[in-house]
């Protein structure tokens, strides 16, 4: 409806936009609850999903996140998301699906009951394991009504990861998606075999993996710098209009550098370690990014790095063992250029 609540401007109704028996009209905002199974005692869960309807036709971008349940950053991006007032703007449609993986959520666990990782449970079935039944409803009720998908995550427990985002820049659109999401650092990512990003793209829609901050913590510049990318995103897809973009997402418009590769760095000993590199930071080959002592304070490893890159992850525990991940680096052919270009986003991010 118009500020003056006509109805007037809001063209005719062509095909009805329709999620799990809902009907949602132009201009319409709604909250609706996709039913995915009960509990012991017999309370039902359901996916939280809220559906923003333009006034005129336009693309639709769906925005997941807490496919892995303690995964919460990026259910706080969505709460942030759907509280601006640009979104009384948009052409097409939006929805927000800020809790995926409901009875993850719940038990603050990656996982679903029966221990499964739901992203490794997509497409799903009607008739599969309770992650595939998920996964099932997923498809139906929001990815195939999408043209357009950004799902949030974080780094696993007790790792933090530096704010990215993950792509099959080999499909065109999804690249121009991923530059427009406006942050320093692309990884060329394959796709994992049950991932919602592989089967979303196997669909051919676009779609971006956005990984910032750890599990189980609220990081506020990784919260900020995801929601300007999401909404640099909806300009990009003339979701809102692109003359209308604020200079400061416009700033943020810089090319980004994609990673050539990268690799894991692993403890070889036992033992409790000290960090000696941050997120973001340019690492050169040999460089000692940390040292693993026992509990007398011997030295007993120094952790090296094998080939010049840039710090995409790093461990955030402190006691080791033999085998456990300590650092993810990615190499580039300009490695101080992504540091000086991160550390831009920084200040943006203040």
């Amino acid at each position: 409806m118009s500020e003056n609540g006509s109805a007037d401007d809001i063209p005719p109704e062509t095909t009805p936009f329709v999620i799990s028996g809902h009907t949602i009209k132009r201009g319409e905002r709604k909250k609706i609850h996709l039913k995915i199974g009960k509990l012991y005692d017999n309370t039902d869960i359901n996916i939280p999903v809220e559906v923003i309807r333009g006034k005129l036709d336009g693309p639709t971008l769906f925005v997941s996140a807490a496919v892995h349940g303690d995964e919460l950053n990026g259910v706080e991006i969505c709460k942030r998301l759907l509280d601006l007032r640009q979104l009384k703007e948009i052409s097409g449609t939006l929805l927000v699906i800020p809790i995926v993986n409901v009875f993850g959520f719940n038990n603050l666990s990656r996982y679903l009951p029966d221990r499964r990782d739901l992203n490794r449970s997509f497409p799903g079935s009607p008739n599969g394991s309770l992650a595939s039944r998920l996964a099932h409803v997923f498809m139906t009720e929001i990815v195939s009504k999408a043209t357009h998908g950004i799902d949030l995550h974080t780094g696993a427990v007790h790792r933090r990861n530096l704010a990215q985002i993950r792509a099959d820049i080999d499909h065109e659109e999804t690249l121009e998606l991923a530059e427009a999401f406006g942050i320093p650092v692309i990884i060329k990512s394959n796709v994992r075999d049950g991932s919602l990003r592989q089967a979303v793209l196997e669909r051919d829609l676009p779609m971006l993996l956005f990984e910032g901050g750890e599990a189980l913590r609220f990081d506020d510049r990784v919260i900020k710098v995801a929601l300007d990318g999401i909404i640099s995103v909806m300009y990009r897809i003339a979701m809102l209009d692109p003359q209308k973009m604020p200079p400061r997402l416009a700033q943020g418009q810089k090319k980004p550098f994609i990673a050539k590769s990268s690799y894991w760095i692993r403890a070889t000993r036992s033992g409790i370690i000290r960090l000696l590199a941050r997120i973001g930071k340019h690492v050169h080959k040999d460089e000692v990014i940390g040292i693993i002592s026992d509990p007398y304070g011997d030295e007993i490893e120094t952790v090296r790095t094998r080939v010049e890159g840039i710090v995409i992850c790093a461990s955030m525990l402190p006691v080791v063992h033999e085998g456990d991940a300590l650092f993810h680096i990615a190499t580039f052919h300009e490695p101080e250029k992504v540091e000086e270009s991160l550390a831009d986003l920084d200040e943006l991010a203040l």
